[in-house]
């Protein structure tokens, strides 16, 4: 690390790690907006922490807010079985594919799936814009990457 000395938005005498979390923490605040925050929300309401007895061994334990809401919405069942993704746990292995007739079922198990790719996108985007910030600000010696 360089002892180089960098200012950034009334802030004097930071360090580059320090104007990095500035930067980053900027460009985050422009990143995010309303959409993100519902995203958020529907990620929390997917989550299956309402309890419900009489399931099958193989299902996973519980439901959510989300799917009992949208299975009364959207009370419709299809002809064809349509394919879903549910996880046991935030791993590779704990995705399975699940089939259901139930298209409000459908509906509330792709939601989730949707946020974390609309999230993900939100984070990379964040993480590379504060990177060619930072890189544009600074002395060659202090560059990231």
């Amino acid at each position: 690390m360089s002892n180089n000395v960098y200012a950034f938005q009334g802030y004097r005498g930071l360090s580059s790690a320090e104007l990095f979390l500035w930067v980053s923490l900027d460009q985050t605040k422009r990143q995010l907006g309303f959409a993100d925050l519902a995203a958020t929300a529907t990620w929390l309401l997917s989550d299956n922490d309402v309890p419900i007895p009489g399931k099958m061994k193989t299902a996973s334990e519980g439901t959510s807010v989300m799917s009992i809401f949208l299975r009364k919405v959207i009370n419709k069942r299809t002809e064809r079985r349509l394919a879903t993704i549910t996880w046991r746990s935030f791993s590779a292995k704990g995705f399975k594919f699940v089939y259901t007739r139930h298209l409000g079922a459908f509906v509330g198990r792709w939601i989730p799936v949707v946020d974390l790719v609309f999230l993900g996108y939100d984070a990379t985007a964040i993480v590379y814009r504060s990177i060619q910030r930072y890189n544009a600000m600074v002395k060659p010696e202090d560059r990231i990457g």
